[in-house]
């Protein structure tokens, strides 16, 4: 147990399964937030969400305004995309994202003049005050519309539409809501700067998300390995009733079902999700965006990165524009050391290598990280030896080894008899395997191999 929270009880329970990895957290967890200066321009997919593209509502030439909406869609499981700069509208553009999808684009070129920058924007997006009080006056319908207009979607990674998990289901009542400190990725570090930094607007969106689910219990959760950020949430939600539930150490303890398993010893029925056993699991980062969503009618423009790894010259934390290209977070921080191998977009553990450091930050993008090319060197590949080592940690308890043959030897079968889909592509099995199989890049292809069989 970490000395500063020495007294604080632990939750016992916890999740099958599971790895720990080295954290690698003391990298960049010291190092408070900077505000990157506006960069020259950025280029926002109209894609960065679950669910359906946007179309763009502006046209080449265009002026828009910091805030702006530049893309909108009519569908229910979609979530607009606002102009993350002031500047001008450049020709329709392609990008790849991290993931290898191509999706449309919005490039705009920087105003010479900005209307926040430095600490101004600092306190527009998690400075000042922070009511606890009163909210009560802001109907649930009203929460979830200010979500929708402001283009919130999990800053966890999922990128799931907040505004759907917030949207009373009467036939399925939410009884619990989870927010989500654990960040277990290593090197990661964005989630515990904010907690430490502006617990404030995380409380205000905790209580904003409970007033528009029901929720009846809230509790936010943080593992015990950020016991600054556990101090700092204790302060901020006195003469609240929000809970802050501290933890043991695990990967992948932020994970939607893992976290409800640990947290509330409840368990997400196979393919299920959490709704169907009434729980919501919203990230820190969207519960502060909801807050200022609603309190100050501001959409999701900027995020928290962390920039971290043995390979970067000055690990930090910076808060950006949405678009900004990972390019300019690495020469921000002092670009590439000598012993740089790899770009990862995200953590090492369920990140994607970047193969052009011209992407854009996506409202999913929580981080990069620039792995040595002594941490990426790994044995040789051998033959399965039947160890079971990938099903002991695997926390949805499903067989990788089987999904990774039934992609070598072509047998589709298999996909759906060992459970392909339920695979949330977490790296225990890979990191585990004593054999050097790539198992977690085989279960993708038989992901994409499965849907397409069923398409």
């Amino acid at each position: 147990m970490t000395p500063a929270i020495l007294g604080t009880r632990i939750a016992r329970l916890g999740f099958r399964g599971g790895v720990h990895p080295a954290g690698r957290k003391s990298l960049a967890a010291e190092r408070p937030v900077e505000v990157l200066p506006t960069p020259g321009e950025v280029l926002i997919p109209l894609l960065q969400h679950l669910g359906a593209p946007c179309e763009p509502t502006c046209k080449p030439r265009d002026e828009v305004a910091l805030g702006d909406v530049i893309g909108q869609s009519d569908k229910f499981v979609s979530a607009p995309v606002h102009a993350s700069i002031s500047g001008t509208v450049a020709r329709a553009a392609m990008t790849t994202l991290p993931n290898g999808r191509h999706v449309a684009a919005l490039r705009i070129k920087a105003a010479d003049a900005q209307p926040l920058a430095g600490r101004a924007l600092w306190d527009d997006v998690y400075g000042g005050p922070w009511p606890t009080d009163g909210l009560d006056r802001h109907e649930p319908s009203e929460i979830v519309d200010a979500a929708r207009n402001a283009g919130l979607v999990g800053l966890g990674g999922a990128a799931f539409p907040t505004h759907v998990k917030l949207a009373r289901n009467d036939a399925k009542p939410i009884h619990a809501l989870l927010i989500n400190g654990c960040e277990c990725e290593p090197y990661l570090a964005a989630d515990d700067r904010l907690m430490v930094e502006a617990p404030e607007p995380i409380v205000a969106g905790a209580l904003l998300a409970r007033r528009a689910t029901g929720a009846r219990r809230v509790e936010i959760c943080v593992e015990d390995n950020k016991p600054a950020a556990v101090d700092r949430l204790r302060e901020a939600v006195r003469g609240t009733d929000l809970g802050v539930r501290v933890l043991k150490t695990k990967y992948p303890q932020g994970g939607e079902k893992q976290l409800i398993l640990a947290a509330l010893g409840a368990e997400v029925p196979a393919g299920g999700l959490p709704l169907d056993i009434g729980v919501v699991v919203m990230n820190v980062g969207t519960a502060a965006a909801l807050a200022r969503a609603v309190l100050r009618g501001k959409p999701l423009t900027h995020r928290i990165v962390t920039v971290s790894g043995a390979g970067i010259r000055e690990p930090k934390n910076l808060l950006v524009p949405v678009g900004t290209s990972y390019a300019a977070l690495l020469e921000h921080c002092g670009g590439l050391s000598d012993h740089a191998a790899r770009v990862v977009s995200g953590g090492p553990m369920m990140g994607f290598s970047l193969t052009d450091l011209r992407a854009p930050v996506t409202k999913g993008a929580s981080g990069v990280t620039v792995l040595a090319g002594a941490e990426i060197q790994r044995a040789a590949e051998t033959p399965c030896i039947r160890c079971g080592r990938c099903v002991e940690v695997c926390p949805v308890r499903i067989v990788p080894t089987k999904l990774a043959q039934a992609v070598r030897v072509d047998y589709p079968e298999w996909f759906e008899t060992y459970h392909v889909t339920a695979c949330i592509e977490c790296g225990c099995c890979a990191y585990a395997c004593p054999a050097g199989i790539p198992l977690v890049q085989l279960i993708r292809i038989g992901k994409i191999k499965h849907a397409a069989r069923k398409s």
